[in-house]
């Protein structure tokens, strides 16, 4: 684990390998680096991969009472000069998805490839910011209880018994999220815009990862998303969740490697 000074705080993360492309991790909501600890090493044999704690998560401090997908991205662009790497791919589970969206939007001649793991470019519908909202009072209420509630409801129904050992192991990190740290990134995620724009004219490879049974997003959604252009590509699970990187582990793992071959 490594530490650097970002706006005052502390920002933690993870390298792995040090040759070929430098590939960026981006965790979800309530995740940490940990979430790609089987992922990272795997996809290290040819190129660096840097796995971030986003501010409020994991390792690294909380930075505000609002965390931003641009802050996120004022992060992720923190570390990249700190290890002197000009351009890298880009991975972002979920909430990983919009801060590598935002990145994009920031530093576009930073990014050799973008991948939305179970992640959209679109913002929150009305209905959604309202669930960040009800969200946002439970977590002042009770954070804990939350989080037991949460994590569950991410996976396909069936999937939570499969994994249970899997799931008890997410809440158990994701209970080490403080409770400020998971308000700010709910307000963050709520604000951030719609960057489905950028689809229309990325100069580099763009894929999907999509469970067709994700209870957070439509995955039809997510396919419209994909017919922006003919170098944007994507992949249906049809089994899947919004926790593909646990309910199909060695299908996610093929399916990045092949992507980042492709950037």
């Amino acid at each position: 684990m490594h530490k650097i000074t970002f706006k005052g705080g502390k920002l933690a993360f993870t390298v792995n390998g040090n040759r070929g492309p430098t590939v960026m991790l981006l965790h979800g909501f309530l995740e940490s680096q940990q979430m790609w600890e089987h992922y990272a090493p795997a996809l290290a044999k040819s190129r660096r991969v840097i796995a971030l704690d986003l501010p409020g998560h994991g390792k690294t401090d909380c930075l505000g009472y609002v965390h931003t997908m641009e802050l996120m991205a004022e992060a992720m662009l923190a570390v990249l000069n700190h290890l002197k790497c000009r351009k890298a791919i880009l991975i972002g589970h979920s909430m990983g998805g919009y801060a590598a969206l935002a990145f994009a939007e920031r530093y576009p001649d930073h990014v050799k490839g973008l991948c939305l793991f179970f992640s959209t470019a679109r913002a929150d519908s009305k209905a959604k910011k309202i669930g960040r909202d009800q969200a946002i009072k439970m977590v002042k209420e009770n954070h804990k209880s939350f989080i037991r509630k949460s994590i569950p409801l991410l996976f396909r129904p069936k999937n939570r018994a499969v994994f249970r050992s899997e799931l008890n192991a997410l809440k158990k990190q994701a209970l080490k999220t403080p409770k400020r740290g998971i308000i700010a990134a709910l307000e963050g995620m709520k604000l951030r815009p719609d960057r489905e724009i950028l689809l229309k004219f990325a100069p580099y490879p763009v894929h999907f990862v999509i469970g067709q049974r994700d209870p957070v997003l439509d995955y039809s959604e997510l396919i419209d998303q994909t017919k922006h252009g003919s170098y944007i590509t994507y992949t249906l699970l049809t089994e899947t969740g919004h926790m593909g990187f646990i309910e199909a582990k060695s299908t996610c793992l093929k399916d990045l490697r092949k992507f980042i071959q492709r950037c």
